[in-house]
């Protein structure tokens, strides 16, 4: 429970800000930064368990048919990630307390920072590999709002689109990756995934599986060749680039990899794709850093260059490779996350991040300097700091790996740890050493405590990890290099290797090519302007746009707001799709023998059949075709009766009887007719596509009628559950309120909403003089409507009223155990009501109304409501029922049963919901009537006819 709850935590935090923002900057952050606060510490109550070698898990089942639980998982792996995230997390909400500027609605970022903060909790801690998909897919929304945060900037926009569309396409890959391999493990569980190893790879699907699962791990951490989108993300706000590019975003997919290293590394395939990727990214991403001069796009590009690190490091394939990525995604989160701070401290307080317009700042901003200073060495890997400890393992582990000659990928990695200390210093020396300048944006000095504390305890870490390695970080480098390699993991981490270690002349060589690379940068800088090279956002744009465009012309040509287009297009594409399955599979002959068809039922259906027709021919008469839907309507009924469904048989009887009604009412409002829109050949094709689907429909139906099911209905269950297991022996109304009562509880708010809707919509005409003119010359004159409330009808309606009712309330008593409930009794009630507004007009029926329509609606919905939360109190999912029977002398033994409190919320917001339609219409009309009395230049009712 507590991982569901650390889990949560952070969307809970999302809801805060809108209101926390009313009572200032400080207590909005303050109080969101409590949720992550609360996380981490309900994490650090988990970490001795893990820490000792164990696995703390929580599941709930969700939707165990498809395999979708709602399982979460907290080892090694997910304890260095779930740190990250919210120790960084929290660090990031007090330095973005200080860096917006009053213009930004912190409010509003803080939002978005929560969602996505809890969304990439959610994949760290998944243990079901779909549930770890939607937080993915939530990881790509929230970024994207981040990233674009600033709207106002279209390079923010672009940046926003550009990420969403690279890492939602991988995550489109990803998706039918990880199906793939949940299908080869037979689980989506990952404690079942990670056990199957030797099944997985055996698997013929192992490959596809391995190729689009690392299409989504390459695209969300800017694997080469998708590494182009993530610069283009330096238009956020400089805390969403520190979140996002040290501990986050960039780093879903080397947690992806390292959570599935143990049941798809060790291949051939694994590791020419993957260690290739890392190895080309890492060189292109440090090179192209060394040559921007904006501080955020040098560290956008260093962040490139150090994910590839960890990539090529994983797709080595073995357990100490993988060790040494562990240790380096620690090491990297620390230094980079400070280093961007430190970037957009320079922004904030010098107007400008440009290394061209930068310069002697550790004179004017010494605190800011020493920051920088320590994690600018850490991320160029100089002593003793902790970047310089993982990159000379890497070296290390590089100088042992093969990939093609021996010497390959030892000089490689040389080379690009050789421009990593050359980005590294060029940042150092362009924007804080040399002499002092007076020409910046603004006169720029050290910013307040809350702006550096987060940095300076970042550059605290990196020099204790770095001076003490052992007790600060390797206990949770052990925990989480066992978990990513599945056995256990003991590293030791130390400064000296020894002479002997090539890892130590590979770093010297790195070093001083680094100094040597930084003294040519102006020789290197204009060979690398006049070297051609390829525009990566030039192509994406150059792909993107065609796209656009072409999907732009098919939504045009298929989606052009044309009801009926849409519907055949779909229909066409299902007729087509059912015919080809028809042609295409065998087909045997059906064992049922067809039911005698008695004259009566014969003519019932010949009178259906010509109502349809009729309906067709003349659908153009409004009045005319609702009579025909009624007539076929009570037909159905009478169906449904002979069929023994009496309960379907009462709900169409009502349904039909409050629908014809009220559409009667709405029809005064429109035309008798409707236009003529279809062209003869338009009606003829859509007459063919009708009778292609209603010959398949009939047909399908004949076939399943006519077969034994492959498997038993649900109904028999429903049949013989009925009794013992919701204490009714009406079947039909215990699926509706026990067995499905989720469905019918969805199916009322839905019926609320419309209701709701319809009183919006005549609410808006009532305030619309000339809409209200307008509806006046619809109406029948008055001279012509003859007598309003005939009185005849007025008496017999006062007299049928309380008869019709206790009617209603005997059909809701009895409907548990026979035909009936609190539907149909909802329409009996509405029925009764619908002939006093008939009979004696709007303003009396309304004169006598004590209870709000909307508070019916209301009642209903938290009637039912209650009846599923109260099941919570005795340890029952929601909306599940109870009964009992009860002896009251001088009665006989009588049923209750919690249902009839959840059939009473039905009852009452279906009748709410008709009054509501009803009293809309009714209102309106009057307005209107009145409108048209008043209006000496109403529009004439046979010219609006």
């Amino acid at each position: 429970m507590t991982l569901a709850l650390i889990a949560a935590l952070p969307f809970l935090g999302a809801l805060m800000p809108a209101v926390a923002i009313r009572a200032g900057r400080s207590a909005c952050a303050t109080l969101t930064a409590a949720f992550t606060a609360l996380a981490l510490a309900l994490l650090a109550l988990q970490a001795p368990a893990v820490l000792d070698g164990g696995v703390v898990t929580y599941s709930v089942d969700w939707l165990p048919a498809l395999g979708l639980n709602a399982s979460f998982r907290l080892d090694g792996l997910g304890l260095l990630f779930a740190g990250m995230i919210l120790g960084i997390g929290l660090l990031i909400i007090l330095y973005a307390r200080f860096y917006l500027s009053k213009s930004d609605p912190m409010g509003v970022f803080l939002t978005y920072l929560m969602l996505f903060q809890g969304a990439m909790l959610g994949i760290v801690l998944s243990d079901n590999i779909l549930l770890l998909l939607i937080f993915w897919e939530l990881t790509s929304l929230s970024s994207f709002l981040l990233i674009g945060f600033w709207k106002h900037l279209p390079e923010g926009r672009q940046g926003a689109r550009m990420a969403l569309a690279v890492t939602g396409g991988g995550g489109l890959a990803l998706i039918a990756g990880m199906l793939l391999l949940g299908h080869i493990a037979g689980s989506y569980e990952l404690s079942v995934i990670l056990s199957q190893r030797e099944v997985i790879q055996a698997s013929p699907l192992y490959l596809p599986a391995l190729i689009l699962i690392l299409l989504g791990c390459f695209t969300k951490s800017a694997q080469f060749p998708f590494h182009f989108w993530l610069p283009h993300a330096m238009a956020a706000p400089t805390p969403v680039s520190a979140y996002l590019h040290s501990a986050t975003m960039v780093k879903a997919g080397i947690f992806l990899m390292a959570r599935l290293w143990p049941v798809l590394a060790g291949t051939p395939e694994w590791f020419w794709i993957v260690t290739t990727a890392g190895l080309v990214t890492m060189l292109i991403g440090a090179k192209i850093a060394f040559f921007k001069d904006d501080l955020k796009a040098l560290l956008a590009f260093s962040t490139v260059s150090h994910l590839g690190l960890i990539t090529m490091l994983l797709g080595m394939g073995t357990a100490k490779a993988a060790t040494v990525a562990v240790f380096h995604i620690l090491n990297h989160a620390t230094f980079k996350a400070a280093l961007f701070m430190t970037a957009g401290i320079v922004d904030h307080e010098t107007g400008t991040r440009d290394l061209s317009r930068l310069g002697g700042l550790r004179h004017l901003m010494p605190v800011t300097f020493v920051l920088a200073f320590v994690a600018a060495l850490s991320m160029a890997g100089i002593p003793p700091l902790n970047g310089f400890l993982s990159k000379e393992m890497m070296l290390e582990e590089a100088a042992h790996t093969a990939l093609g000659p021996a010497w390959l990928l030892p000089v490689l990695a040389t080379i690009a740890a050789l421009w990593s200390v050359a980005y590294s210093l060029r940042f150092l020396s362009a924007a804080f050493l040399g002499p002092q300048r007076h020409d910046y944006p603004h006169p720029p000095h050290d910013p307040p405590f809350g702006m550096w504390a987060a940095p300076a305890f970042l550059a605290v870490l990196v020099v204790l990890i770095g001076l003490a390695p052992m007790p600060i970080a390797a206990w949770l480098v052990d925990s989480a290099a066992s978990a990513t390699t599945g056995s256990a993991a003991e590293v030791h981490i130390k400064h000296w290797h020894g002479l002997s270690s090539p890892a130590l002349w590979m770093s010297v060589a790195a070093i001083g090519g680094g100094f040597a690379i930084l003294s040519a940068a102006r020789p290197l800088r204009a060979l690398y302007d006049a070297w051609p090279k390829p525009e990566a956002k030039a192509i994406f744009d150059a792909i993107v746009e065609p796209m656009a465009g072409l999907s732009r012309r098919v939504t045009a040509t298929l989606h052009d707001g044309s009801l009926t287009r849409a519907v055949a297009i779909g229909t066409t594409a299902i007729a087509a799709a059912a015919l080809w399955a028809f042609a295409t599979a065998p087909h045997d002959a059906g064992t049922r023998m067809a039911m005698p068809v008695p004259p009566v039922v014969a003519i019932a259906w010949a009178l259906v059949l010509a109502a349809t027709a009729g309906l067709v021919l003349t659908h153009r008469n409004r009045l005319f075709a609702l009579i025909l839907v009624g007539i076929m309507g009570l037909i159905i009924s009478l169906g449904f009766a002979w069929l023994s469904a009496p309960d379907l048989a009462l709900t169409q009887i009502t349904v039909e009887v409050v629908s014809v009604i009220l559409m009667l009412l709405a029809l005064n409002f429109l035309p008798r007719t409707t236009p003529r829109e279809s062209s003869p050949l338009r009606r003829m094709r859509d007459a063919l596509v009708a009778a292609a689907a209603g010959t398949g429909i009939g047909a399908l139906a004949y076939a399943v009628m006519t077969r034994e099911p492959a498997f038993p209905p649900i109904s028999a269950y429903h049949l013989a559950q009925s009794k013992p297991g919701a204490g009714g022996t009406n079947a039909v109304n215990t699926i509706i309120v026990d067995f499905r009562g989720y469905d019918t509880f969805g199916e009322i708010i839905v019926l609320g909403i419309a209701a709701l809707v319809i009183f919006a919509l005549a609410e808006a005409l009532l305030r619309s003089a000339p809409a209200l003119s307008r509806l006046a010359g619809t109406l029948p004159r008055p001279d012509s409507a003859g007598d309003r409330h005939p009185l005849l009808m007025v008496m017999a309606t006062r007299f049928l009223l309380p008869v019709a009712l206790m009617i209603g309330v005997f059909i809701y008593f009895r409907g548990h155990n026979l035909p009936g409930g609190g539907f149909v009794a909802g329409l009996v009630f509405a029925i009764a009501f619908v002939m006093q507004y008939m009979a004696s007009g709007l303003s009396w029926t309304e004169a006598r109304q004590r209870i709000d329509h909307h508070a019916l609606i209301a009642a209903g919905v938290l009637t039912a409501s209650a009846a599923g939360v109260g099941s919570w109190f005795f340890g029952a999912p929601f909306l599940s029922s109870s009964y009992t029977y009860v002896h009251l002398w001088p009665l006989e033994e009588f049923e209750l049963a919690t249902a009839a409190i959840f059939d009473l919320g039905v009852f009452l917001c279906v009748l709410g919901a008709v009054l509501l339609a009803l009293n809309s219409l009714g209102r309106l009309a009057v307005r209107a009537g009145e409108t048209s009395s008043n209006d000496p230049y109403s529009i004439d009712p046979d010219e609006a006819r």
